[in-house]
């Protein structure tokens, strides 16, 4: 399958791009230990954003793979992960602060380092939004691909380091308009002390739509419900 687009996510960059039915996302690591940190938002109707919340209980899932749909916040799936080459993508953790990369790496400046300064998700994905008219309210919670974290008896959090390897893809169909927005920067969890985010690299392929025995839409009932409210959407 040939692809439509193609483009280098370079460590510590960010991507936006409007992917639409008929078209999915491709995202491969091109580095061992890569972390993509993804914000979606419905494009032609952006007050609709991804929901972490409906996209868990609505699946009883707490981490993200193949067969899983990503819903938005009115019960609508706005796109389905239909490809994972490494099996776990991690949906609770926060976007890392200016403070967060200052706090672990130290701070290196644009006027110190030029590309190769210390930038943080949360700036870099709010200056994103704000290119589309949405700013630091309009923040959807993030996934973050590659990733993996597991809990402890209390519920901590915790990194688990070696979830993803150089080639590894992951790819996410698109069910109704989306504006996908994408950092390569490093998981706030993982526990690295040296600022070395991976690069990745993002591919735009034509798809069929899901067919009546797709893996997301038999994965859950509640996915075939979400799935038909984006296909009334785009009647």
């Amino acid at each position: 399958m040939s692809a439509l687009l193609t483009r280098a996510l370079p460590g510590g960059a960010t991507a936006a791009l409007v992917v639409r039915p008929g078209r999915a996302l491709r995202i491969t690591a091109q580095e061992d230990g890569a972390n993509v940190a993804a914000l979606l938002v419905r494009a032609d109707a952006p007050s609709e954003r991804y929901s972490m919340a409906d996209t868990l209980k609505a699946q009883f899932v707490a981490y993200l793979t193949a067969g899983n749909a990503l819903y938005s916040d009115m019960g609508r799936v706005l796109m389905s992960i239909t490809r994972d080459d490494c099996g776990w993508h991690d949906p609770l953790s926060p976007l890392p602060s200016d403070a967060d990369v200052s706090a672990r790496y130290g701070v290196r400046t644009y006027q110190q380092a030029r590309n190769e300064m210390h930038r943080s998700a949360r700036r870099q994905l709010v200056v994103e939004l704000s290119k589309q008219g949405l700013g630091r309210r309009d923040v959807p919670p993030a996934i973050h691909f590659f990733s993996k974290v597991a809990s402890d008896d209390a519920g901590r959090l915790r990194f688990v380091p070696g979830n993803s390897a150089a080639g590894d893809a992951v790819e996410l169909r698109a069910e109704l308009p989306t504006l996908v927005l994408l950092h390569a920067g490093q998981h706030p969890l993982d526990p690295a002390e040296e600022y070395a985010p991976r690069a990745v690299s993002l591919e735009l392929v034509a798809v069929p739509p899901a067919p009546a025995d797709d893996p997301v839409r038999r994965f859950r009932p509640e996915n075939e419900r979400g799935l038909a409210a984006s296909e009334e959407a785009l009647i």
